[in-house]
């Protein structure tokens, strides 16, 4: 039975393993083939006057990349990756991979993003890249997990409606037979509508689509969003529940991801302190015009902005108490201030990675709030009956996964911690 590289060692004398030609090296009456799954490498020396023709005449049929299966003798040896070799007394090409390469899987000649892009099923065979997707995959399992244990229901909503979340022309529409229907933005009006059935606490990891026109490292137009709902619940009741899940998720990776991490070169990973620092919007508006960035009341931050002020802050924090005009119609606003609401962003140095809010469960609110941001309160009918017959005080937020995972791990474009990204040029492969 097949083993996985990482589980070969000499004390266990004979494996079996397959995997990938990582690379062959032929020094005449020997050669070196290192074999790559998805837990590590083995080198496979090749005697050539000591193994069968059998042996040989596989070696022959192998190419970088090539699938191979071979069982022999493990060996220990100090050379060796891992410390140790197997001599092969089966050798089988199970798939034998074409050349050239559209690129090097071993990096020895580097390829820019598109090409990687382009070759995706090879680019994802290299360790490093590999390692980006262990990780993602803890991240997520750990925020599932911590979620689960905290109370919440893991729920799926729709990603076909026939309604806007927040208004604004960022739709991808699609043909639905007779009727008008759209990607969803965001499961916002849905998870709502579960605090009014009475669910008190909901979770959900899917896709939103935002059809936006950019063209950044940090955009993306498919991305996995982290969303929850809470009831009985403020702003700061959500904001807590934040920092613990990303702090929590961190240490998941920290304590479970050791070798993902160390074939991505990280050797000193942080977990963030909780609480995160909390600023108010007034207060961030003042950092980034100290910094040389002037902003008024009711500026949306800008990119320079964030730079600003996450240098400032240094770590991981939360920006409080928006104008009420920046924010989308549920938004709970302050009843003494209406200017000014109830949401926040949580913020990494590097950019925002999560907006949430207490939402507005007061009816006539709500419809009056809708009309303010120049929506059809008819086409939100669905959304708003639950309002009617009794709805909870509750918040909640939205967290972009590969954001996350992009700060996490110090990548330098949103589209390396996606394993096909959709951005504005790219719907293949």
């Amino acid at each position: 039975m097949r083993i996985p590289i990482k589980e070969v060692t000499p004390e266990i004398g004979t494996a079996h393993v397959a995997g990938w030609v990582h690379e062959e090296r032929d020094l005449g009456g020997l050669t070196f083939l290192l074999v790559r799954d998805r837990t590590g490498i083995l080198q496979v020396t090749i005697p050539k006057k000591k193994v069968s023709e059998e042996v040989l005449a596989a070696l022959k049929e192998i190419s970088r990349e090539s699938v191979i299966e071979c069982t022999g003798v493990v060996k220990a040896t100090e050379k060796a990756p891992g410390g140790r070799e197997l001599v092969p007394e089966t050798l089988t090409v199970l798939s034998r991979a074409a050349t050239p390469l559209p690129l090097d899987v071993s990096e020895k000649v580097p390829a820019d993003l598109d090409t990687r892009l382009d070759n995706r099923y090879l680019d994802l065979r290299k360790p490093r890249v590999n390692a980006i997707f262990q990780i993602r995959s803890a991240v997520l399992r750990a925020i599932s997990e911590y979620l689960w244990d905290h109370g919440f229901t893991q729920t799926q909503t729709p990603k076909i409606v026939a309604a806007a979340t927040e208004g604004g022309t960022e739709l991808f529409p699609l043909a639905y037979f007779d009727k008008e229907a759209f990607l969803n933005q965001s499961p916002q009006l849905y998870k709502q509508m579960l605090m009014s059935a009475g669910f008190d606490r909901v979770f959900e990891i899917g896709a939103i689509f935002r059809a936006e026109e950019h063209n950044t490292v940090r955009h993306l137009n498919e991305a996995t969003s982290i969303d929850i709902e809470m009831s009985f619940a403020d702003q700061e009741d959500a904001m807590s529940v934040l920092e613990n899940v990303v702090a929590y998720a961190y240490q998941y990776v920290k304590d479970n991801c050791a070798d993902a991490l160390a074939a991505l070169g990280i050797e000193d990973f942080q977990v963030p302190s909780v609480p995160f620092p909390r600023i108010t919007y007034e207060e961030a508006i003042a950092i980034s015009t100290e910094g040389g960035e002037p902003l008024v009341f009711g500026d949306d931050l800008s990119s320079a902005s964030e730079r600003i002020i996450g240098e400032k802050m240094g770590t991981m924090y939360f920006i409080t108490e928006w104008p009420s005009s920046t924010r989308p119609f549920y938004t709970m606003p302050f009843l003494d201030r209406p200017e000014v609401c109830r949401a926040f962003d949580m913020m990494h140095p590097r950019m925002e990675l999560s907006s949430g809010a207490q939402r507005c469960h007061i009816y006539d609110l709500l419809v009056s709030q809708i009309k303010e941001k120049g929506l059809n309160v008819d086409a939100f009918d669905f959304y708003l009956n639950p309002f009617k017959y009794g709805m909870p005080p509750h918040a909640g937020w939205g967290l972009g996964t590969e954001r996350l995972i992009m700060t996490m791990l110090g990548l330098q474009n949103i589209r390396e911690g996606v394993l096909f990204p959709r951005d504005r040029h790219r719907v293949s492969p």
